[in-house]
């Protein structure tokens, strides 16, 4: 079940999600960036293309693009403290998108980023950025509209898990830089097509202390001599 509660404390890593949509092949692309906080520098990023296998049967795209993302978040060697994910929360007819199956999958806290609505209705919003005005659908708040930026359109925020939707607001708030959209979803949708420029991610002090592997490390091993399952091992015990 999801929680509507907010459980995200410290943040020091924070992670985008996007997909590309299927190519002629019936492949699609899912890319999962990791940036830390408050900085929002690159520090780590996976892209997987895969077939899509499950049918596109509308309201049910989260178990069509679930599978790619958890693959690409498989491959993770950081362990993001929040996720914010290019699509609904629970702001969707069966209150089960995207976000809020990546939450529950990963047991993370999630939140919905997405640049159309699905349901519900809302009023107008201000043009001022930091406006928002609640999403409701047959009396129950699922989200709200937010103003990211003057001129552009406004963004639809949701809990996915794990999370409130005051602090969905607020995190979405504090991970713009400027753009319509934050940080983490704006990095991971030019990863999943292809657009994000390839410099090297930066390196926290935990990934270092821990020997995370380096980037143009092609033998699966970090300079350490340690393989990717054992930095994972210690990763999660030192976290």
């Amino acid at each position: 079940m999801v929680c509507r509660n907010n459980a995200v404390e410290a943040v020091r890593l924070v992670a985008g999600v996007d997909l590309s949509a299927p190519n002629f092949a019936g492949l699609a692309r899912a890319a999962v960036v990791v940036l830390s906080y408050p900085e929002l520098k690159l520090v780590e990023r996976k892209v997987i293309t895969k077939e899509v296998t499950f049918p596109y049967v509308p309201g049910l795209l989260s178990f069509r693009e679930s599978p790619l993302v958890i693959a690409a978040c498989e491959e993770l060697e950081a362990i993001p403290d929040l996720i914010l994910v290019d699509g609904q929360g629970i702001a969707h007819p069966r209150r089960l998108g995207l976000a809020s199956h990546l939450g529950l999958l990963w047991d993370r806290p999630t939140i919905g980023c997405a640049k159309s609505r699905l349901c519900g209705e809302h009023n107008m919003v201000s043009v001022e950025p930091g406006s928002y005005a609640e999403i409701t659908d047959n009396g129950e708040v699922i989200g709200a509209v937010l103003r990211t930026k003057v001129g552009v359109a406004p963004l639809f925020i949701s809990i996915g898990h794990k999370v409130d939707l005051e602090s969905a607001i607020s995190w979405v708030l504090r991970c713009c830089r400027g753009q319509r959209l934050p940080e983490p979803t704006r990095l991971a949708h030019l990863a999943a097509s292809s657009h994000l420029e390839t410099a090297e991610p930066v390196k926290t002090q935990a990934q270092m202390r821990l020997g995370i592997l380096h980037p143009n490390n092609s033998a699966g091993r970090c300079r350490n001599g340690r393989t990717k399952a054992e930095i994972r091992r210690a990763k999660r015990a030192h976290l």
